[in-house]
């Protein structure tokens, strides 16, 4: 995973594929900015926000073909 960059006052995370299920906050984010773990859906629109911090995520290579019975 590419380190978070700012971009209009928003923090920007590019995820891969490898890193799904995707959630937020993620292991590598500072303490200071811990919330409740919410699981995102990704894989439809290849990017999402984060309910609870704004984090916007942008999935690499997107689209994800999904898993047969998925």
């Amino acid at each position: 995973m590419t380190q978070p960059i700012k971009c209009c006052d928003q923090s920007y995370t590019e995820v891969e594929a490898k890193d799904l299920p995707l959630y937020c906050p993620m292991p590598s984010m500072s303490r200071w900015n811990g919330h409740p773990r919410v699981f995102l859906k990704i894989e439809e629109t290849g990017e999402v926000r984060c309910p609870y911090c704004g984090t916007l995520y942008v999935l690499k290579g997107w689209p994800v073909k999904k898993a047969a019975g998925h």
